[in-house]
């Protein structure tokens, strides 16, 4: 059976010089056994001619939102509704703006905007255009609504341009398709039917309206378990301090600043949660006095005055009942000490060590170093992964547990 059999993909293709790779690309896609419906916008038509890739696709080709060749559907709906996945290549900057902005002006924007079908971008434009602040802004927007993308290349442009802006050659975008719709069909749906509680990012104390006390997480790590436990069909609640991080679709997300602020939306999800999953970065100590206006400097030190701050976990881990309760403890010494002890003073069903002075395990990084400690006594120690790696196998480690069964020497 050829990799794409069966499989329903929507072509658009926007007006660039790129777009005669695009011809390539149907023909590819149509030889590995797809059925692909190829959306033109006007731009693209004068590149190449809707009569090559009618030829190549073998059906019809659509550029006007008005024309409707069949009367018995309405063409942008009938193709939303059908299409296995929304592939558009080449993406130009100016179809990324109008799909970030949520325009639909003409075929292909209304056909995005009409589908519930995943959407995967191959941009292709200059290389100063690529970089260009608004494009990038545009492009983290549809990441957040779950568009993926296809690196462009890097080279010499048609504008005589040599950068990054060069659509991925027509075999790449196919490797592409292949590798997305394999993902698909393996994709495990283990979590479905559970409720997972995910924390993230740091808190913020504040001194006065200008200053505040805070620290240096990111909330890559919780982002990325909040993705992959509702990827894995949980039903996800992320409660976030501050971050610059798109929530991950599907995922409900509650925005908290201050240490009570998270304190409140955890107790109050807690009930309905299966899983809970502590990786914000929580404040020990907050102010004792919040001042109203600026504190001027003076003449001498300044003395700050701190209050212990209430302790989300430990208060998890009194209330919990059928929860299973997992920790996060960064350590900069004693690291696999500090993490027992807190697994146990917080009554917790496991806990994630790692020491964020380890390279490639700092809060920030795109990685992490990590060591799974859980209440039976067990120890996993993970390499090098990716923060998205580490969160599925750690969701891996928490269902072997829910099962009763043991962790093994490597996940």
């Amino acid at each position: 059976m050829l990799p794409l059999t069966g499989k329903q993909i929507v072509l658009g293709v926007s007006g660039g010089i790129a777009a005669y790779k695009a011809a390539a690309l149907t023909s590819k896609l149509t030889q590995a056994g797809a059925r692909v419906h190829v959306v033109l916008t006007e731009s693209a038509a004068k590149f190449v001619q809707p009569l090559t890739f009618q030829a190549l696709s073998r059906g019809p080709v659509y550029a006007d939102v008005f024309f409707e060749p069949d009367p018995q559907v309405i063409s942008h709906i009938d193709l939303a509704d059908r299409a296995d996945l929304v592939l558009i290549a080449p993406a130009t900057a100016n179809v990324i703006g109008k799909m970030a902005n949520g325009l639909a002006d003409d075929m292909l924007t209304t056909t995005v905007l009409a589908t519930k079908a995943p959407v995967m971008l191959a941009p292709a434009m200059n290389v100063n255009m690529y970089g260009h602040p608004a494009v990038a802004a545009n492009m983290q927007k549809l990441a957040s609504y779950g568009y993926r993308f296809i690196e462009p290349g890097e080279g010499l442009l048609a504008c005589g341009w040599v950068g990054k802006g060069r659509l991925a050659e027509p075999e790449e975008i196919l490797a592409a398709v292949i590798r997305f719709f394999a993902e698909q069909s393996d994709r495990k749906r283990d979590l479905q039917g559970k409720t997972v509680l995910v924390t993230a990012g740091p808190t913020r104390e504040k001194i006065d309206p200008v200053r505040y006390i805070t620290n240096h997480a990111s909330g890559k790590m919780g982002y990325a378990i909040a993705e992959a436990a509702q990827q894995r069909g949980a039903s996800v609640v992320l409660i976030s301090g501050p971050t610059n991080l798109p929530v991950p679709p599907g995922v409900e997300c509650i925005p908290v600043e201050s240490v009570q602020e998270m304190y409140d939306a955890v107790m109050d999800a807690l009930p309905k949660s299966d899983i809970v999953i502590k990786s914000a970065a929580v404040s020990d100590y907050r102010p004792k006095e919040v001042h109203a206006h600026k504190m001027k400097k003076g003449e001498g030190p300044l003395v700050l005055e701190l209050d212990k701050a209430p302790d989300i976990l430990k208060e998890v881990g009194k209330r919990k009942e059928r929860q299973y309760v997992v920790g996060f403890a960064a350590e900069t010494q004693e690291v696999l000490q500090h993490a027992k002890s807190k697994l146990e003073r917080k009554n917790l069903d496991m806990i994630v060590a790692n020491d964020v002075l380890q390279e490639g395990a700092g809060m920030g990084s795109d990685t992490n170093i990590v060591t799974l400690l859980t209440k039976e006594g067990e120890q996993v120690a993970l390499e090098m992964l990716s923060k998205r790696e580490v969160a599925d196998k750690l969701i891996d480690a928490i269902l072997l547990k829910l099962g009763g069964q043991a962790l093994p020497e490597q996940l």
